[in-house]
C-alpha cells in the first residue's frame, strides 16, 4: 500500500459529547455512529485528501472522560464506535484485533506516562469527552 494514498496511522481525534450504547435506541446509536464517522473523516481529510483502506491489523484506544460517574457500563459503548469508523477508517472491524477501554471519571486521580498533543486536549478539555486512536503499529502481537 503506498502510504501517501493510506490512512494515517496513528489516527486520533476527540469529540466532546457522551458516547451513546448499545442500550440507547436504534436513532441514537445510527446518530452516534455518523457523529463517529463525521469525526474520522474529518481527521481523516486534514492530512489526506484521499485514502484506500486496506486489511493492515488495527488497534483501537477508547478513553473516555465523563463528566460524572458514569451510569452504564463501559463495554457498552465499544460497539458503536467500532461500527461508525467502518467503511472511513478501516473496510470492515474485522481487522481490529485489539481495543483498549477506559472511562477517567472525575476524582479519580490518574497520571499519564506521555501524552499526544490530541489526547492532552482532550484530558483537558470540559466533560464529557471520547477520545479514540486508531494505530497501525503491531506491537501488541509481542506478548512477554
Amino acid at each position: 500500500m503506498d502510504d501517501d494514498l493510506a490512512v494515517p496511522f496513528p489516527l486520533e481525534f476527540v469529540i466532546q459529547r457522551t458516547p451513546r450504547s448499545l442500550q440507547a435506541s436504534s436513532k441514537a446509536r445510527e446518530a452516534w455512529k455518523s457523529t463517529i464517522g463525521e469525526a474520522a473523516r474529518d481527521r481523516i481529510a486534514s492530512s489526506r485528501e484521499f485514502t484506500f483502506l486496506d486489511r493492515r491489523p488495527l488497534s483501537v484506544t477508547i478513553f473516555y472522560f465523563p463528566p460524572e460517574p458514569m451510569q452504564g457500563d463501559i463495554d457498552n459503548i465499544v460497539k458503536p464506535i467500532l461500527d461508525g469508523m467502518w467503511g472511513i477508517v478501516y473496510p470492515d472491524d474485522q481487522v481490529v484485533e485489539r481495543v483498549i477501554v477506559q472511562k477517567f471519571e472525575p476524582d479519580v486521580y490518574v497520571e499519564f506516562g506521555s501524552l499526544t498533543d490530541t489526547l492532552q486536549r482532550a484530558a483537558a478539555a470540559n466533560r464529557p469527552v471520547l477520545y479514540v486512536m486508531v494505530d497501525d503499529g503491531t506491537g501488541w502481537r509481542r506478548v512477554p
